[in-house]
């Protein structure tokens, strides 16, 4: 940044505002997302950031950087975006006749996060105190952990372990004491890496990687066979089936098994799969065809957790509205 730049943005140059905010704003989309849970919600708390630094411009002293000043305007509009609830569990018209779970899990509302707007973020860590790698902080597993947080101990860690600000830094974005801030990281960590899948697990293979493409192939093939044998072949034994906001979770080859054979009885075809990625994961839009016509309608995103040569978890979320901004067609003829 220069202080030409800034001096012109602060004239009314939208250039030059753009030239200031443009190469932080999907680093800034990604950030509000981990603290809502919700990329369209993100993308609409990003745009709501833009418009207050753009108003908000004479106020900006410069004694930190312009990307420093962005995140404080987007930590607290996403935390007043938690306070206003725009979207609740309970929003969302629940299954009737399930197969019975293996518990029920606390309701929060998630949704996928596409891997194209991960694009052009840097992979290391923001600050010499973060304690987590960027794509480490994008997964499904650690988006949910972030979910079950109080807003600030969520904000709070973000901010420090996930982009590496300093306590002072991160007491001045939320305008409390550096105490405060400490005392809030302290209980969001114990609460926080509780819900983290335990360290030492086999690792998965790399993106878009031979191995990875035979197991997600493997469970494609399966699903659109109508094979449930074959789905529940793919997992591991302890893998997960869970469908946020749905309170209902399946543990086991078993368990899923009979969810699945439960559902497949109900719909009475077989799902169709375009390949997509969501946090850094292989994913799936799912199409339900019509049996009146050839075409097949979206029915769910579904996202893979995988474990070695096998898959360990997959996150159903059956808000197809997401689909546009994963690049999935409406329909499949």
């Amino acid at each position: 940044m220069t202080e030409q730049t800034l001096a012109r943005a602060r004239a009314g140059d939208e250039d030059a505002f753009r030239e200031l905010t443009d190469p932080y704003q999907r680093e800034l989309q990604l950030h509000i997302y981990r603290i809502v849970g919700s990329a369209q919600d993100a993308e609409d708390v990003l745009q709501e950031t833009l418009l207050a630094a753009w108003r908000g411009l004479e106020q900006f002293e410069g004694r930190a950087s312009v990307r420093a000043w962005l995140y404080r305007i987007a930590t607290n509009r996403s935390l007043d975006a938690l306070r206003a609830s725009r979207r609740r569990p309970e929003d969302l018209q629940r299954m009737t006749e399930v197969t019975e779970p293996t518990r029920y899990g606390e309701a929060i509302w998630l949704e996928p996060y596409p891997d194209v707007l991960l694009e052009g973020i840097p992979d290391e860590a923001a600050g010499p105190e973060a304690r987590y790698e960027t794509k480490e902080a994008t997964v499904l597993a650690f988006i949910v952990g972030l979910q079950h947080l109080p807003p600030q101990q969520r904000a709070v860690l973000v901010l420090r372990d996930v982009l590496g600000y300093r306590a002072g830094e991160v007491a001045e974005m939320l305008e409390t004491s550096e105490p405060s801030v400490n005392s809030l990281l302290r209980r969001a960590r114990a609460a926080f890496e509780s819900r983290l899948p335990a360290a030492g697990r086999e690792r998965a293979p790399l993106p878009n990687s031979k191995g990875e493409q035979e197991i997600v192939g493997r469970l494609a093939d399966a699903f659109e066979a109508g094979d449930i044998d074959g789905v529940v072949a793919v997992l591991t034994d302890d893998a997960w089936l869970r469908m946020p906001p749905e309170p209902y979770e399946y543990q086991g080859r078993a368990a899923i098994g009979a969810f699945l054979n439960d559902r497949a009885v109900r719909r009475g075809a077989p799902l169709r799969l375009v390949p997509t990625r969501a946090n850094g994961q292989p994913a799936f839009g799912c199409y339900f065809p019509s049996p009146q016509t050839e075409i097949a309608r979206p029915y769910g995103l579904l996202v893979l957790t995988l474990e070695g040569d096998h898959i360990s978890a997959m996150t159903w979320f059956a808000d197809s509205s997401v689909f546009p901004q994963f690049g999935l067609p409406r329909m499949l003829r």
